[in-house]
């Protein structure tokens, strides 16, 4: 197998157990887990960053890297859009089936493409605008999905929650390009330490006013969350190092197919057919949009 598929399929995977402990803990739920507290969304930010940021320090001072980087507007714009994007993906894990608030969350190469069109002056060809509003109209069929079915045994998926999918979609997009941006004049190690530098103080704040004190195993279920996201982002980074994206990156989409078998088998989370359709539409633009993408050449600054 193409080592860039490997890596791209293990990042996914690991991003899956990601979001199935983050929905356990914020939702409560015990169908993975029995007795586990329930969790708001700033704490397990909170620990995410704290172990990211442990992490990505210990990495950037044996590199001997400077810690803030040298592009500091765009690193920071990438940590304020990144932390905006990753809170509202978590709010709607816990309040949409996983399969719909990971599709939703895959729009965001999508608003990629409209910002480095915008603020790059990248070409876009007119096939990259129709598979765009392709996905689009996926996520539109997603969001009037519950007013199409009469199937009360349904999962019912609001509007609100796939809005705010939306909103942490075009999050991440923002935060692609200040990656872009920053390709040529930082390391990635300290494009990623921007996130924890960001959401830690912001998320420590917000935990004054409702934080839960982890008991047993919750400890673990939170280092996990951790230390996976922080793997599935070296992973990812490493695939796209061994292969061009146009190859590697479809792999990634297959975290909807996972998300949809978690969610149907250990969350019992069942959806209409107007879903899957949405999901499918959804899928069908973002394919298309990454596989006719070229890669972006930025001119070294002088």
């Amino acid at each position: 197998m193409n080592k860039g598929i490997l890596y791209i399929v293990l990042s996914g995977l690991m991003f899956l157990i990601v979001n199935v402990f983050v929905k356990s803990l914020g939702a409560g739920s015990d169908a993975l887990l029995s007795d586990l507290q329930k969790y708001p969304v700033h704490e397990i930010v909170l620990f995410r960053s704290i172990i990211s940021l442990i992490i990505s320090y210990a990495i950037i001072k044996r590199k001997k890297l400077p810690v803030f980087g040298v592009n500091k507007k765009w690193l920071i714009i990438r940590g304020i859009c990144g932390v905006t994007a990753l809170t509202s993906f978590f709010y709607t894990i816990n309040h949409l089936p996983i399969a719909i608030a990971v599709t939703v969350q895959y729009l965001s190469p999508v608003f990629t493409v409209l910002f480095t069109f915008l603020f790059l002056k990248e070409k876009v060809s007119k096939k990259q605008w129709i598979f765009s509003f392709i996905a689009l109209l996926g996520v539109f069929i997603i969001g009037i999905s519950k007013y199409l079915s009469t199937n009360t045994e349904l999962s019912k998926i609001e509007p609100v929650w796939v809005g705010l999918g939306i909103f942490s979609a075009l999050s991440a997009g923002v935060a692609y390009l200040a990656i872009i941006k920053c390709k040529e004049t930082d390391s990635p190690i300290n494009v990623v330490i921007y996130f924890p530098m960001v959401a830690f103080p912001i998320m420590l704040f917000m935990c004054f006013f409702e934080f839960v004190v982890p008991v047993g195993i919750e400890w673990i279920v939170l280092l996990i969350i951790g230390v996976f996201t922080q793997f599935a982002q070296i992973f990812m980074t490493k695939a796209l190092h061994y292969g061009p994206a146009a190859t590697v990156m479809p792999f990634k989409y297959l975290g909807s197919v996972y998300a949809l078998m978690v969610g149907m088998f250990i969350f019992g989370e069942f959806i209409s057919f107007y879903a899957y359709l949405g999901i499918t539409v959804v899928l069908i633009g973002i394919l298309g949009n990454t596989m006719l993408k070229k890669p972006i050449k930025l001119k070294r600054s002088r």
